[in-house]
């Protein structure tokens, strides 16, 4: 018969361990538990994209998969999506700032999981995975494609038959929305790029399901750092649900200087590239005709509050997105945990976080903060 988790607060349950007769803990009580289930169940329902037709189709992504892939979408053919998002490497770069046909200021986003963004960038300068999709191949500093060389590379190449069977011939088509298209086959492939479940996840439908066995194989040092996660540290203020991302925008206490004269003012430019954009869900190129989500940026208003605030990333895999934080300026989970634990107050905005306060951890408890931060990356079977 199950046992049932949590029937006071301060209880600890010992159960034993399926290996060598071994015995492990659950020493989270049940605020912590409550606390453990609300980052579940794993993973989120499908759901497609109503902005883009082409989400969820087959075709499309299959399509979307050899663009991404393809260096003919960059104006020297040197460069393809897949040269900053390697699959190899958690579909990030490893770098520190991103490198297109010049070294950009911001750390490579992986791309797990994005079909669950409501915000896409560091910045938010989108509001749908298409529209981010289609950015980095115009951008100069990226791989630099003009959109009418774009229709010339969708018409005299081995994607031609292919988009024409989801699109009118490239050649009837405007550049513009040939560009919009291409982003659309791009988020769709994207779209399939969801990870797994990890131990954390394991342990946490454990609980749920009440599986003493299997909760037995979750680590304590993962366990004790998942109680400073929801407790003296308040990661999971921002860090929210099964994404262990709230979506939106906060000051980590990272200078956003880039240079001497020059600084990265993070969503306060993001709302501006987003209120000029003509790719937005509110824009002519949805393919919602209710326009779902629109509201999201018509109640935009830019302000003081949002200057040096970025994205909170998802923590899902986190341990092969290394480095962190939005410029890539701090190289190991070590290394994040010893920001927070020492965080400099000065350095956050005017107006920042009030909620961060230096954790003053010891080695042991930032060394079981990581072990939490590693359970919620996938690991291979």
């Amino acid at each position: 018969m199950k046992r049932v988790f949590g029937l006071l607060c301060s209880v600890v349950f010992i159960f034993s361990s399926p290996q060598a007769g071994q015995t492990q803990n659950l020493i989270l009580n049940q605020s912590e538990i409550s606390a453990a289930l609300s980052h579940g169940p794993w993973p989120l329902p499908k759901r497609a994209d109503p902005s883009n037709r082409m989400s969820g189709n087959a075709a499309a992504i299959n399509l979307g998969k050899e663009l991404f892939s393809s260096k003919k979408l960059s104006a020297d053919s040197t460069l393809s999506c897949a040269s900053c998002h390697r699959p190899s490497a958690g579909f990030t770069d490893g770098m520190a700032q991103a490198m297109g046909h010049t070294r950009g200021d911001r750390n490579t986003q992986a791309l797990y999981n994005l079909k669950y963004q409501r915000w896409f960038g560091w910045d938010g300068r989108n509001d749908n995975l298409w529209a981010q999709s289609l950015r980095p191949i115009v951008r100069a500093d990226e791989m630099a494609l003009q959109a009418a060389d774009l229709s010339e590379v969708l018409t005299s190449t081995e994607f031609e038959i292919l988009y024409s069977a989801l699109f009118d011939s490239a050649l009837q088509l405007s550049k513009e929305q040939n560009l919009v298209n291409v982003g659309k086959l791009l988020a769709a492939y994207i779209e399939t790029l969801t990870t797994g479940k990890t131990p954390f996840d394991r342990f946490r439908d454990a609980l749920a399901a009440g599986n003493e066995t299997a909760a037995a194989t979750y680590p304590e040092a993962a366990q004790r750092g998942f109680q400073i996660f929801a407790g003296k540290g308040k990661c999971n203020f921002c860090h929210t649900g099964a994404l262990f991302s709230n979506g939106e925008f906060h000051d980590a206490g990272v200078p956003y200087f880039v240079a001497a004269n020059r600084v990265d003012d993070g969503r306060h430019g993001g709302i501006k590239a987003l209120m000029q954009s003509p790719y937005t869900l509110a824009g002519p190129y949805s393919d919602d005709p209710k326009k779902t989500g629109a509201w999201k940026t018509r109640q935009l208003i830019r302000s003081h509050n949002n200057f040096g605030t970025f994205r909170v990333p998802s923590l899902r895999n986190v341990g092969r997105t290394a480095p962190y934080m939005h410029n890539g300026s701090i190289a190991t989970l070590e290394d994040v945990v010893h920001h927070y634990s020492n965080i400099d107050l000065e350095r956050l905005h005017a107006d920042g976080e009030l909620i961060l306060q230096p954790l003053r951890l010891t080695k042991r408890e930032s060394a079981d903060l990581v072990s939490f931060l590693l359970s919620l990356t996938e690991v291979d079977d």
